[in-house]
């Protein structure tokens, strides 16, 4: 249990010089110690404890020293944060590359599907035109054979009334006639009988 907890509070006291040129280090924290040295910008360093305005630190070499607690940071410089900011960098570069060359191969293959899309809707509309042009023209042709049809079925209708009623006046001539003209007859034959 004691093991993890050293470990946080190991990283938890991880500090780093801030980003001024160099930070005059003193053997007390306070001024009126003297500056046994300094610690240059961005260099790691172990926080101790705090005193006032002053925290006491573990150089690299081991050696406990008081710096001003506003030379500290809890963040690394930029000296060691930049390869990491450029490498970021690189990387979000590279994906945002990927990402570009994706998106125009993509928009490059909606504009060729949008093209083709639009060269069929105008040979749709083409063909349409052309179509309406045939409907209109059939459409004509139909008016004029049913005008046609409608006026042969009309003298079709005269020559069946002309014939039926030629039919009808034959008919009714010979009905009339014809027993007329037979009893002519039989009264020759009984003319003659006699």
């Amino acid at each position: 249990m004691a093991l993890p907890t050293q470990a946080g509070e190991a990283t938890n006291n991880t500090r780093w010089v801030s980003d001024s040129l160099t930070s005059y280090v003193r053997s007390g924290p306070t001024d009126g110690y003297r500056i046994v040295g300094t610690l240059s910008s961005g260099q790691q360093v172990e926080l101790l404890g705090s005193q006032g305005d002053y925290s006491q630190v573990r150089r690299p070499n081991g050696n406990a020293v008081w710096i001003p607690s506003r030379d500290l940071q809890s963040i690394p410089g930029q000296a060691e944060r930049l390869p990491q900011l450029e490498q970021q960098v690189a990387q979000l570069s590279a994906e945002l590359a990927g990402i570009d060359g994706h998106w125009k191969a993509r928009v490059q293959g909606m504009q060729e599907t949008l093209d083709s899309r639009k060269a069929l809707i105008g040979d749709l509309q083409a063909t349409r035109a052309t179509l309406d042009t045939e409907l209109a023209s059939v459409h004509s042709q139909l008016r004029d054979a049913q005008a046609q049809l409608g006026a042969e079925q009309q003298q079709v209708l005269m020559r069946y009334m002309v014939y039926g009623g030629g039919i009808a006046g034959a008919g009714l001539l010979l009905g009339l006639i014809l027993p007329g003209l037979l009893r002519v007859r039989r009264r020759k034959r009984n003319d003659q009988w006699i």
